[in-house]
This record gives C-alpha cells, structure tokens and sequence, in this order.
C-alpha cells in the first residue's frame, strides 16, 4: 500500500522526544531555543559541512536570534582526537549546547563533544563497562539535538558514541544515558540525497541493530517487538530507497528503521558488531558495510541457539521459505542486491592479523550480548569462515 509521505508525521515521545516527517528541520531552532540554547554548536562531517542543508539550517537559526557554530573535523570512524577538538571550538566559542548532524559519524561525534564539553577526565575513563558511566558529572552534558541524514546507525536514539581511541587502534563505546538526544529531528527529504550504495549499507546497518537485538539473550519482548517490526521495515522498504532514492515514502521508514534498531539494542547486541567494530577500527572500513559481510558467518555460528526465534521472524517477514534457511537465504539475497562483498578478505582483513582482531574481538562490549557465548576462540573461528568465504 502507498502512502502520502505528507502523512507520515508524528511527535514521539519514546525513547526521546522525536519530531517526524517532511520539513520538520524547519523547526531547528525553536527546538534549541526550548532546550535553554543560545549559541549552538554543529557537529557534522565535512562531506555535510558544505551543503546547502547546514547553510540553511545556520541561517534559519541566526534569523531567530540562535548564533550557530559549525565543527566539522570528523573522520568517518569518529577519532577521539576529533572529539578533544570539538570539545575545544566549543568551549572556545562559549556554546551552550550541540547539535549533532549526520550520519554515524556526525552523530557520535557530536554526542561525545557534548558529554566531554563538561567532564574533566579523559574520554576513555567512561567506557560502556560497569558503572563507569557513574563517575561523570552528568550536570555538565551539554544538551543535544539531533538530525540524521543517513538510516542505519540509529544514533539518534541512542545513549552512546562509538568513539576510535588511536592510541590502541580500538573502538570504544562510550556511555551515559544523558547522551541520549533530547530532541530528534527525523526529516526524511535530508535523506533523499543519500547515494544508492550508502544506502544500501546505513540499512544493512539497522537490520543488524534490529537482527542483533532480537537475538540477544534476556527477556525484552519490548526490544523484541521494536526489532521485529523494524526488520519488516528494512524488507519493505530499503530495496526500493535503494533503487529510488527519491522515494520519499522509502526513505520515512527507513528512518524510522533506523532509530528502531538502535532503540531495540539496549537489549543487546552480538558478535556481527564485536567482529566489526576491530576491523573498522584497524581498516577504517564503512561500519554498516562491514556489519553486512559478517552477518551470515555470525548467523551461521549461532543456528542452534536462534533457530526458534528464526522460525518466528520468517513468519513475520513472510518470507518464501521458513525457519532459519529462509531468513539466510533472504539475507544472502540482500547483500547481493546491495553488491556488499561477500568475504572479509575483500574489505583488506588479512589472517596475519587475526590474533590481535579476535583479542580485540573478545573484549569489545557487544560481544556478552551473543546468543552463543564467544571468546577469543570462537572469534577468530568466525573472521577464518568470513575470511574464507565459508558458510
């Protein structure tokens, strides 16, 4: 059934305080001005720095009376170098809160400079681990709007940056749930532009949010049900957003994909994104892209203990075949489609290196979430098949 975009339009107020729909960026600077900002600062990634959205988007605020900094130094794995230089235009500047633009990079990134804008200890000292989240000075968080202009990270709606610590070459998930937006501005005309292949890979990135999180162990039928609905979601929509971008009905849901996943992942999430998060860190690959290669060989690992839950998400997807076969061979078709390649060998993964990916492997944080348990071992199993090809 085809929809109107124009009628896909809602004010959420789960998990944060969502605006959707077309032309909503238009309401940007009252949504700063209702957050106590007067001197806002943008973080975005310099791809995005250049177009007529961010000058739009800064004079709208200064013809409202909102002076609007622009901070673009952002790599596409976000460094934490980039997070202490955004942490310095804005102090410098005399911001009073942030507005974080883009794609996973931008979003992260300019979550981070927010939290870090306060804190007075080093970034890494609050990693997602235990209860480091505790020991900041959470009165300091700048507050944070956020405007995605890709579907897959589902940054927007999430409590944590994933932030590239140089010195070890490794991912680090930095937590605290006042990273969380306060205000989402979801405008699926900022996503038209968006190129076929990176949207084909930002949502292959939410199906991984929501595939993970559907599989993670622990009872969330909350979680559940979002992750569920949100792969129905990618199956519907994202093939068409591929082959027409302009699609602008498409492009709604694929937003609303994306922050599904990233909403149903605080149920958990596995070993997709402990293999991706070392090889993006050590290659400096596309995280969405990188996410897709690994997929099946995770899937595969884990057949035994996901197969029921398999069996009801063929269902729900009402897919040509049933159980968990189905649900891989649709996966294997989605990539296909998407041209992501199907080894990790072609993303430059080498079996030198595979010592140091798995440790890295089995100690990012995603990897407790895996619904078979995985150390160091099963890991490095998984990068061999991925490397090999082998299913």
């Amino acid at each position: 059934m085809t929809t109107d975009p124009k009628a896909l339009v809602g004010n959420w107020t789960y998990p944060t305080s969502v605006k959707f729909g077309v032309g909503r960026i238009d309401g940007l600077a009252r949504a700063c001005k209702s957050l106590g900002m007067t001197r806002p600062l943008i973080v975005t990634d310099p791809g995005l720095a250049g177009l007529p959205m961010i000058r739009d988007a800064i004079a709208a605020n200064e013809a409202a009376g909102l002076p609007t900094g622009l901070f673009s130094d952002v790599k596409p794995n976000p460094l934490g170098s980039n997070v202490e230089a955004g942490v310095r235009v804005y102090r410098d500047g005399g911001h009073d809160g942030v507005i974080a633009w883009g794609g996973g990079s931008g979003l992260d990134a300019g979550k981070a400079v927010a939290f870090a804008s306060g804190q007075s200890r080093p970034l890494w000292d609050f990693e997602d681990i235990g209860d480091n989240w505790k020991s900041a000075d959470s009165d300091t968080i700048a507050p944070i709007v956020a405007v995605p202009t890709t579907s897959g990270t589902g940054s927007e709606t999430g409590r944590a940056s994933v932030i590239t610590h140089e010195a070890t070459h490794t991912k680090k998930i930095i937590f605290h749930p006042k990273m969380m937006p306060s205000i989402v501005i979801c405008d699926p005309a900022l996503v038209a532009g968006l190129p076929p292949a990176l949207t084909a890979f930002t949502g292959m990135d939410a199906l991984a949010h929501c595939f993970e999180a559907y599989c993670a162990p622990g009872y969330h039928p909350m979680a559940d049900g979002i992750a569920l609905e949100g792969m129905r979601l990618v199956k519907e929509w994202l093939p068409e957003a591929f082959q027409n971008g302009a699609n602008l009905e498409a492009r709604a849901h694929m937003m609303s994909a994306a922050a599904m996943g990233s909403t149903a992942f605080q149920k958990g999430l596995g070993a997709i994104h402990s293999l991706s998060h070392p090889v993006g860190a050590v290659y400096d690959t596309h995280h969405g892209l990188t996410n897709a290669v690994f997929m099946p060989y995770v899937m595969v690992f884990n057949r035994d203990a996901i197969s029921e839950r398999m069996d009801r998400l063929a269902r729900y997807l009402d897919l040509p075949k049933g159980g968990f076969d189905g649900v891989l061979d649709w996966t294997m078709d989605l990539r296909e489609t998407f041209t992501v390649p199907h080894t990790a060998a072609d993303l430059g993964v080498v079996s030198d290196r595979l010592d140091e990916l798995s440790k890295m492997a089995a100690e990012d944080p995603t990897a407790g979430g895996n619904p078979v348990p995985v150390g160091q071992s099963e890991l490095r199993a998984m990068y061999e098949a991925a490397i090999a090809g082998r299913l």
